[in-house]
């Protein structure tokens, strides 16, 4: 059953530190109970009692002990299920925006998968139709709500909705989205409004209503799914950075509030790169070459993995793909460069040469182009498109290449010192 929404009649996060916390406590402990301090000092006292290796030697080989046991204790808590509080399943009540095709119905699907119960929300009846029949045939349950995110009112009634069919808001993931290409100078004023109103406050009234229950009852996570974009601004798409950077500031301003409340509530940031998503064949564009994303591309799974695994766990930030990696630290470091070399060659990437738009294409700014006919999570870039990530998979396990690398280190240095102090003992006469 639909739920349609007419337009127009919002407790306490576990604290965020200033940057990213993951299991700082248990990481100084190996499974067996011993500290590294421990192991340091069985190792000096084997050093100086017969071993043939120096206090120190033992001390640092010590210390590589533990940092191994640490090692493998963490691979096994990558490869098992994640803090049973933090676990998404059949219990977990969802609610996805923009869940009707792209990242969105993705997302659903990764979720669903889990047995969780989610409340859809978009414009287009079809879309949503789609997404709730993936959703049940993956595991999960479904209720899905026809409104536009713009509107205030909508998302918050769309919210008690899915309170209604299923219970307490767990997870809220903030994904839909608007955008236009064109120039700025060229671009109507009114669509430039109605893309931030759906881009950014569309967020903002998200994060409202999922704060007003959540707040209170001290639990909940928010997932922003947000992009590269809001960190570095590209030509064409005005509209959608100055919305992507908006969500960037408020959401850490939200982050702050939450912290000095000492809220249990947490809030994530996805950021995003180019992904194959029917947006590309849906968006405004006055551009005379059809519109693409910038490679490299990937499949809307990827991030939707990333949404998934976000919300099992307490990370500020997570980038999906290296690109993104690359465009947030470039930014940092040369903004100057980056703006001429996306003036020179942002307008040639983001079109596909030869492939000329249809200026009468019809377009989903404001009405849905799914009303009648799904489309689902992919779009025209299948053959261009990976489905897997090395840089996500790595940022997902940080604890395990953290861990094995520092166990690599100390076991290398530690080598080295025995090794020097066996030819020095070898060299006195």
């Amino acid at each position: 059953m639909t739920h349609a929404i007419e337009p127009g009649a919002p407790g306490p996060m576990t604290i965020q530190e200033v940057g990213d916390v993951t299991q700082s406590n248990t990481a100084t402990i190996g499974p067996s109970g011993r500290s590294p301090h421990d192991h340091a000092t069985a190792g000096a006292r084997a050093g100086t009692t017969g071993s043939g290796r120096s206090g120190y030697a033992g001390m640092i080989a010590g210390v590589g002990r533990a940092l191994a046991e640490n090692a493998r204790a963490t691979l096994r808590d990558s490869i098992s299920l994640p803090d049973e509080t933090t676990r998404i399943g059949p219990e977990t009540v969802v609610v996805i925006t923009g869940a009707s095709a792209g990242v969105g119905r993705a997302t659903a699907q990764a979720f669903a998968r889990r047995g969780a119960r989610i409340g859809l929300i978009a414009r287009g009846e079809a879309g949503l139709q789609g997404a709730k029949a993936d959703v049940e045939a993956l595991g999960g349950q479904a209720v899905v709500v026809s409104a536009d995110v713009s509107d205030c009112d909508a998302v918050d009634r769309a919210a008690s909705t899915t309170e209604a069919a299923f219970g307490p808001i767990d997870v809220w993931v903030n994904v839909a989205m608007a955008s236009v290409f064109s120039p700025f100078a060229d671009m109507e004023m009114a669509d430039f409004r109605r893309v931030t109103e759906v881009t950014y406050l569309g967020y903002v009234w998200g994060t409202h209503a999922a704060l007003k229950r959540m707040r209170s009852r001290d639990h909940g996570h928010i997932v922003q799914v947000g992009s590269a974009l809001a960190y570095r601004g590209i030509p064409l798409q005005s509209a959608y950075c100055g919305a992507k950077h908006a969500i960037q500031g408020f959401t850490e301003s939200v982050r702050t509030e939450l912290i000095h409340d000492g809220s249990r509530v947490w809030v994530t940031m996805v950021q995003l790169p180019a992904v194959n998503t029917p947006q590309f064949d849906w968006v405004r564009s006055t551009l005379p070459d059809q519109a693409q994303p910038v490679p490299p591309i990937f499949q809307p799974e990827v991030p939707a993995s990333a949404i998934l695994w976000a919300a099992e766990h307490h990370r500020r930030t997570l980038n999906v793909g290296s690109s993104t990696d690359l465009a947030v630290y470039a930014d940092k470091v040369a903004p100057g460069v980056l703006d001429h070399y996306l003036g020179d060659t942002g307008f040639a990437s983001q079109q596909q040469t030869g492939q000329p738009e249809d200026p009468t294409r019809p377009n989903n700014l404001y009405a849905p182009l799914d009303e009648d006919r799904d489309v689902g999570a992919h779009g025209r870039f299948d053959s261009r498109a990976t489905g897997a990530s090395g840089q996500l998979w790595l940022a997902m396990h940080r604890d395990l290449v953290v861990s094995i690398g520092a166990s690599v280190a100390v076991a290398w240095l530690g080598l080295r010192t025995v090794l020097t102090a066996a030819r020095r003992r070898g060299s006195t006469p």
